[in-house]
């Protein structure tokens, strides 16, 4: 009876460019999600919590190549840290259409597949140069939206497709989901990361 041994990966170096700490992603000096202006408020603190896991997706893709970011790094997995750009910029026009009622179609997914912003993540330098500009693009547009957006307690305009039964939703809760959302792929990209070239840190 033929058997096949799976083949060890290599390992990875862990690294990091922290000198203070030597779990973080960089010293606190030059970390940009760290600011000195206080929250004293939900709105405020909310807004923070989601330029700082922006920010954070930005920082854990910083310095790959387009191989890097399309691979495949955690099987059976299929996720990517390209394919997280590319589902967060999706996310933000859903964010969008169900807060605001906004008609701004996905931009990956499809009926015939429904995992495009994954599958669509190739290494091609041009997918990535478009993916990070639309990223950017759909922040700014979401940005533009909560600017103009006085009362969290406010009712959502668009066709709620979040819970059981697609309630609506106030403001407050679609912003906090979504917060939640980059918290939640943010610890992914830890993980891609860390596969990709070995770089840790929170």
């Amino acid at each position: 009876m033929e058997t096949h041994e799976q083949a060890e990966e290599p390992e990875t170096t862990r690294w990091t460019t922290a000198t203070v700490f030597p779990d973080m992603w960089t010293d606190p000096d030059d970390d940009p999600r760290e600011t000195d202006t206080p929250v004293t408020d939900e709105r405020g603190m909310l807004l923070d919590y989601l330029r700082y896991y922006r920010l954070t997706l930005e920082m854990k893709c910083a310095g790959l190549d387009a191989e890097q970011l399309a691979r495949r790094s955690a099987p059976p997995s299929g996720m990517s840290l390209l394919g997280l750009v590319r589902h967060l910029a999706d996310g933000e026009r859903h964010l969008r259409r169900v807060l605001a009622g906004e008609d701004v179609p996905p931009l990956y997914r499809t009926d015939e597949d429904r995992d495009g912003d994954w599958n669509g993540a190739v290494a091609d330098p041009a997918v990535v140069d478009d993916a990070w500009r639309r990223w950017h693009t759909e922040m700014a547009a979401t940005d533009r939206y909560l600017d103009g957006v006085t009362d969290l307690a406010s009712w959502n305009t668009g066709v709620s497709d979040l819970g059981p039964e697609g309630g609506d939703l106030q403001v407050r809760d679609g912003l906090l989901g979504h917060v939640v959302e980059y918290a939640r792929h943010c610890g992914h990209a830890d993980l891609l990361r860390e596969r990709v070239d070995g770089r840790v840190g929170q």
